[in-house]
This record gives C-alpha cells, structure tokens and sequence, in this order.
C-alpha cells in the first residue's frame, strides 16, 4: 500500500465519521476525499503531472489536509514548509526542488510571492482557502469529486522534506511511498496496543503539519481512523479548553509545549482527566519532568526519537512493555538500530555510540547531494550523527548530538548531562551547554542560563553546584547569562547560533 491508497483504505476500513474539528467546524472523511479529489483534478488541468514538485507552506488549517492529499493522488511530490520560515529560507527551497506549483494561504501569500521572484522559477501560487477563479477551490468548483485513475509505484518519491538546516543549508530529505506509509502503518499498530478503540481515541494536532513529527501523526490518525481536534497553533489555555471540550485522549507534542502546561498558572480549572498519553519528540525529557507532568494531568509522557530521515519514527513506545521514562522506547515493528564506534563496528551493549538505523522508513536519499548522501547512508544502514546506548532489553537512550559532544582533555562530556543538572537548580529555568575550542585542553565547557523567577542566582553559586555533583572535567568553565535561548521552529535550542554568539568573544 502507498500514500494514494492510504485515504481510500481509511474510508474501506471506518466508513464515514468526524475525523477533524477545527474551530468549531466539524470535517468527515468523506469530506476530505472529495474535496482532495477536486483539487487533485484542478491541478492535473494546471498541467501538474506525476513526478513534479508541488511546494505546501500552510499554518494548521484544514485545507493542509486536503491539500497534501490532493498533490499526492496526482502523483506528484509533495514539499512541506514550515510558515515561519522567512522569504530567503523559502527562496531556497524553491531554488533547490523547482516547484511547477505552490500551494499556500491568504496569510502567506506575499511573503511566498516574493520568495518564488526572488528564486527565478515560474512556480504558480495557488491559495487554498480563496474561493475566487484564481484559488484552488475556485479553479476545483467544477471538477469530478472521484479520485484520479492513478498508479504510483511504492518506492517512488511522495515527499521530499527539508532539515532545518542546523549545520548548513537546509538539505531536502526524499522519503517514497513506502518509507511513509510502513511508518504510519508501525506506528498505528503500537498505537492500537495501548487499547484504545477508534470511537474513544480523539487525538489533539497542535503541532505543525508541516513539519515531519506532525506530517506523520497526520498519516497515523488517518490509518488508526481517529477523530482529531486541529488547533492553528500552541498556546497552553487553547490546549486545555480542547482537552475540556472535545474529551481529548491523547496528543504529540515537543517538551517545551509539556513545559508550558506544567508551567500555566490556571491549568487545574480545566477538567482534564481524558487526557491518559503524550508523546514526547524533537528533544529529551528529564524523568522528574515527566512524573511532575504526569502528577499534575494524570496523563503519561511517553519519549519517542525520530529524524526526517527515517520517515521519520524510529523508537516509540511499546505499550505492552515496561515504561522506562528516560528512555525513548523501543525500535518500531521492522525497524532495526545498531550502536556502532568510528569504525562502525557494534558497541556492547550500554556503551555509548552512534545510532545507525535500517528499516523501510529509511530515506534512499538527500535530493541533489550524491556526496551527502553517501555520507550518511552507508551500507543500507543511516548514520543519524546521534549518540545513544541500548540497554540489555532493548531499549534506547539519546545521549547527545555527536556534534555537539565535547571533548576535553581527552574525555567525552555530553551536553545534555550537563543541562540535566543545571535545569534541576530552583535558579535555572533552562540552559544550553556547548564546548569552545581553548588551550590547553582542546574544549572547555559552557553554559547559557536562562534565570527563573531567583534572580539572586550567581554564577558561582552554579559552579558550586555542578562541582558538587559533576566531575571536575565536566564542570563548566564559565556560566552566561542570557534573557532566551534561540530556538528553532519546533522550540528546539539552536546551539549553532550559540556557537556564533560565542565565537566574536572569548572565554
């Protein structure tokens, strides 16, 4: 089964029902196979055809279901942007993958206009929520709500996901038919063993759709036939009304989304107790967050680990198997992973490597970059730049970026150990650790620190601490202050941006 057989198995398999609620509106499956359909017509008469690149950058509307549908039942790739990202970051986009055809909303329509004539192509802008000639349900009014006749080969290309670029240029992740449809189907079938049936499970879609976390929770929803509430974007009061109001048993989030709920101060007027599992991606969780979040709500945190070049689910939750909080589960159904050394050799187990992976979700490449591609696809396996251990059960543990790891004086120091003790100080409301090159001993340590509402805290009084609990290599050499951390568009810290900040000064 591939990405254009997904909708119609779900409709095969469930029958008509709500399956997305946005802002009061109610859409049914049904709904969203015509609608998709027409749209799918619309652009084949646009002169869209199989194997061309059509380019998505919606916030979280329902059209951005219809839309992904539409492009795929056409045969044609699709390329998910995320709406954030500013007129030169799309321009590059546009300039590396060639559009015929870009597909965006009212909201975004300059900024995309001045990125496709910055770029030279001759993409056409079509706005999905314009009922004008020019919009796509205008130029879809007249056209047949049957699906397309169409065959599109499983291991051809669906979709071709960018990075976010935290080491360079944004690379475009090619990911077919296959590799996200055995995903979805893995993770629906994980999802099926934590016993909830299709009428009780509503799920909450707060992440963004185009990005690859929430681009495949979109897919699972659709294979597990459950019904979703979609809000446009996070704010913690929305989640909590949706949760109240729609009964909301489960949702995909990032920590800093978890954080804000343990954080809001007026969360226990909401009734909650639907709420029963989260899944937690993009960057770790310390176990005492996860028990705080879990005595508060009621609700348990599960970790998963992913990367768009997977597909981008690699380790999740096995319901039927014991919780380990700080781990991020247990490979997917068909999924393999390996800890390997520098020689790619086998580490034993509990000793710290890198994580490789192979399995059908596996990307066959970066689009463009032969180079790229042979570097980090080696041998069927996917070298993911990710340090990690696997206990004697199985289970994974992220340790750190391999990037990111510093070494000093001939050890290794993990950031996020660092950060893990840090974030624990009643002081710190949260931290990012990097290494600086300085003589004698390679790298020292160092730690940006966000103050909690102590603004007494000293740096000394942080030294102290990590010296009374880290070994002395890992201590920092030096704490800075700092009002934010920058983040990605996921609220994931940018270290690379920390690395820029630091390099115009000296330690």
């Amino acid at each position: 089964m591939n990405m254009v057989q997904l909708l119609e198995h779900n409709l095969q398999t469930y029958g008509e029902y709500v399956h997305l609620i946005y802002e009061g509106q109610s859409f049914t499956n049904i709904h969203h196979d015509r609608v998709s359909s027409q749209w799918a017509h619309a652009l084949l008469n646009l002169g869209v055809s199989r194997g061309d690149h059509v380019l998505l950058m919606l916030p979280n509307i329902p059209e951005v279901f219809w839309a992904y549908s539409a492009v795929v039942k056409t045969g044609a790739v699709v390329i998910p942007v995320m709406p954030l990202l500013q007129v030169d970051e799309v321009r590059h986009i546009v300039q590396d993958a060639h559009p015929v055809a870009v597909l965006t909303s009212v909201l975004l329509a300059d900024k995309v206009s001045q990125a496709v004539a910055a770029s030279g192509d001759m993409a056409q802008v079509l706005l999905v929520d314009d009922e004008e000639p020019a919009g796509l349900p205008g130029l879809s009014s007249r056209c047949s709500t049957e699906r397309p006749e169409l065959f599109v080969e499983d291991d051809a290309v669906a979709v071709i996901l960018y990075t976010s670029g935290t080491t360079g240029r944004p690379k475009g992740v090619e990911l077919t038919h296959r590799n996200l449809y055995s995903n979805a189907r893995a993770a629906a079938t994980l999802a099926e063993k934590y016993k909830l049936n299709a009428p009780q499970r509503t799920g909450l879609f707060v992440l963004p759709l185009s990005h690859a976390f929430g681009f495949t929770m979109m897919n699972t929803s659709i294979v597990l036939g459950e019904r979703n509430v979609l809000l446009p974007h996070f704010q913690p009061q929305r989640v909590l009304e949706a949760i109240q109001t729609y009964r909301v048993t489960h949702f995909s989030g990032v920590p800093t989304m978890f954080r804000s709920m343990l954080a809001y101060p007026d969360a226990d007027r909401y009734d909650v107790s639907s709420l029963t599992l989260c899944i937690s991606g993009s960057a770790p969780m310390h176990a005492s967050e996860i028990t705080a979040f879990q005595d508060k709500f009621g609700a348990t945190i599960y970790q998963g680990y992913g990367l768009s070049e997977a597909a981008p689910i690699v380790t999740a939750p096995h319901f039927d198997k014991p919780h380990k909080p700080e781990s991020v589960g247990l490979p997917l159904p068909g999924v393999e992973v390996r800890i390997v050394d520098e020689t790619d050799t086998p580490v034993p187990t509990g000793k710290v490597g890198e994580l490789v992976v192979r399995g059908p979700n596996v990307s066959p490449g970066y689009h463009r970059l032969p180079e790229a591609t042979r570097q980090v696809f080696k041998d069927g396996w996917l070298h993911t730049g990710d340090m990690a251990k696997v206990d004697d059960e199985g289970y994974v543990y992220i340790v750190d970026r391999k990037r990111d790891v510093i070494i000093r004086g001939g050890f290794n120091i993990y950031p996020r150990d660092v950060e893990f003790l840090l974030n624990q100080h009643d002081g710190v409301s949260e931290s990012a650790v990097i290494g600086v090159p300085a003589e004698p001993m390679g790298e020292e340590v160092v730690a940006f620190v966000v103050k909690t509402r102590h603004p007494d805290v000293t740096a000394e009084e942080l030294l102290a601490y990590c010296r009374a609990h880290l070994a002395k290599y890992k201590t920092p050499r030096e704490i800075r202050f700092v009002s934010y951390l920058p983040k990605n568009l996921l609220g994931k810290v940018d270290k690379k941006q920390l690395r820029q900040q630091i390099s115009v000064t000296s330690i």
